[in-house]
């Protein structure tokens, strides 16, 4: 962690379910899904897609529309319950308290309006000042990202800009109102490696500098071992594994976690064909019963057609019945 220890927890998710209503029957993308954030920390939520990585961020910003329904669990924001939250109740809240940056930047940006009168307009919606002071935050706000220039910048449209650029408009716009929870949805995976150590380092800083807790959506372990204090490893929605980030990358425990990190192509011995995991993840409308895992899992049991319970210990949590012990293991 960045900062002392707190009290309360700036973001508090306990059960979290989500469910939506298809043709082929109900799925659940986010089942009993619980975590917390404390104020500046920064938490990596990880896992393949389909996962219900992206959708457990969904649900906490409230943009969960039909046939997507939260069926259940708890969302506190700084003690204060969001679930069961009207809409017009949510809109107040996002943007403000709780702001997310996607994965594609033009889903936050308009194409035909320039860039002053956007972030003009997400600081006037929760704030009560007058024109020169938000475009003045609005300024500050691009600086603080690293934008040179900010003034000329404020006067541009989005096409003028390179898709780091744009991302790092889409940040300077999350922090404009200075929330309280900052989640990140895969926000530098189409960027260049240079690029995004530069948006890690700021949302760093950042996060450090403000007390603002932060959530980084990923599949890229490789940006979760130099950014994240804590990791969550996620699996056909449900968490599986979760502890610190040195906890969880150095020492797995899950065959899960395990795996997935034993695939990075940073592990392959020279001259060997990179790991895997076998199968493909399940559907989520068919499930196998017990374990979700249980069907690529090389330690699963009939054990394992049970559901394993969530257990806690010395800051970890884990759900499984044949855990990884010790070290790293990987493939011969």
């Amino acid at each position: 962690m960045r900062t002392p220890a707190a009290a309360q927890p700036t973001l508090a998710v306990e059960g979290l379910t989500t469910r939506f209503a298809t043709r082929a029957g109900v799925v659940t993308p986010v089942d009993g899904v619980s975590f917390s954030v404390m104020p500046g920390q920064i938490m990596g939520l990880v896992g393949e897609s389909g996962s219900g990585k992206s959708l457990t961020g969904y649900s906490i910003m409230g943009l969960i529309d039909p046939p997507g329904k939260i069926t259940g669990g708890s969302i506190r924001l700084n003690g204060q319950e969001l679930s069961g939250h009207s809409q017009d109740q949510m809109r107040s809240i996002r943007g403000n308290r709780i702001a997310m940056v996607f994965q594609d930047p033009m889903m936050t940006l308009n194409p035909v309006l320039r860039i002053d009168t956007q972030m003009m307009e997400a600081v006037l919606a929760h704030q009560r000042v007058g024109k020169s002071r938000a475009r003045a935050m609005s300024r500050d706000a691009l600086e603080r990202v690293g934008i040179a220039s900010p003034d000329e910048r404020l006067l541009a449209y989005p096409h003028q800009f390179s898709g780091g650029m744009r991302q790092r408009v889409a940040i300077a716009i999350a922090l404009l109102n200075q929330p309280d929870l900052i989640i990140c949805d895969e926000p530098t995976t189409a960027l260049d490696v240079t690029i995004q150590g530069q948006i890690l380092y700021q949302m760093q800083k950042l996060c450090s500098e403000t007390g603002a807790a932060l959530i980084w959506i990923t599949h890229d372990l490789s940006v979760i071992a130099g950014l994240a204090d804590t990791v969550c490893v996620m699996y056909a929605g449900k968490i599986v594994e979760s502890g610190s980030a040195q906890q969880v990358l150095e020492h797995p425990r899950h065959p899960y976690s395990n795996a997935l990190i034993a695939s990075a192509p940073s592990r392959n011995v020279r001259g060997h064909a990179l790991r895997q995991i076998p199968g493909m993840t399940p559907s989520l409308l068919s499930l196998p019963s017990g374990c979700a895992f249980r069907e690529r899992c090389d330690r699963a049991s009939d054990t394992c057609r049970e559901v394993p319970p969530l257990e806690a210990a010395a800051g970890r949590t884990l759900r499984c019945f044949h855990p990884v012990q010790g070290v790293l293991e990987t493939a011969a």
